[in-house]
């Protein structure tokens, strides 16, 4: 077993290197991954052991490759996923808030990062949001107002989806929307959802400000369903 350098990554950034190598490649080498972190072939194979169990990678004979592009972890478990990188991402959108802004936020596991973040600095405004985790992140923040979109329930997002959320929210102007995604490229976001993709152009359309908060891992990832801001 070669010795561990002591610049070898940490094991988030590990995770973070193997989902973006698998963003350029669609299958990885255990062995050529330990060589490139400078640990144990051992180490990278707990890591994808793990990253198998989170379900963002597929374990194969030696190596990983990509999960099947139209599936994706329940909302749960990807809150669990690169907890830390999310969490900053949350909270540097948080700062970006003003005073009394009405804001549009779609369901996904950055945007409750972001939900988190923002009740902890006690804010005031308005939330329109199809997303339970959303709403209850925001709930004991007294100064902000949440309303929360109708329409047909899923229960592995925990968010509605549907024309009439659509038709809710189109409704109402927005100083900001805030979207997540299950993939980026230089075409724009995309989503395995594609109900999800319809809410998040939904908000795109009535908000003067537009901001994406998506992790590393999204990065040059390509989704099937359909894009965040053109119809599929």
């Amino acid at each position: 077993m070669p010795p561990r350098s002591l610049d070898a990554p940490s094991k988030e950034q590990r995770h973070r290197r193997i989902l973006a190598a698998l963003a350029a490649d669609p299958t990885v080498r255990i062995s050529a991954l330990a060589a490139e972190f400078g640990v144990s072939a051992e180490t990278v194979r707990r890591d994808i052991e793990q990253l198998s169990r989170q379900g963002e990678v597929r374990r194969t004979y030696g190596g990983a490759s990509v999960t099947h592009a139209g599936l994706q972890p329940a909302v749960g478990q990807r809150e669990r996923m690169a907890v830390a990188e999310r969490a900053r991402i949350g909270a540097a959108a948080a700062a970006l808030v003003e005073p009394g802004a009405v804001l549009m936020v779609d369901a996904g596991s950055t945007t409750a990062h972001f939900a988190r973040a923002l009740a902890g600095r006690e804010p005031e405004g308005t939330v329109l949001t199809n997303s339970l985790g959303v709403a209850e992140a925001l709930a004991p923040a007294p100064g902000m107002r949440v309303l929360l979109c109708p329409g047909e329930f899923y229960a592995a997002e925990r968010a509605a989806y549907g024309p009439e959320t659509q038709a809710f929210l189109e409704r109402f102007n927005a100083d900001m929307a805030l979207i997540g995604a299950s993939g980026l490229t230089l075409a724009g976001p995309s989503d395995v959802e594609s109900r999800a993709a319809w809410v998040k152009r939904a908000m795109l359309g009535q908000a003067a400000r537009r901001v994406l908060l998506v992790d590393s891992g999204k990065s040059a990832r390509r989704i099937w369903s359909g894009s965040a801001t053109s119809p599929p």
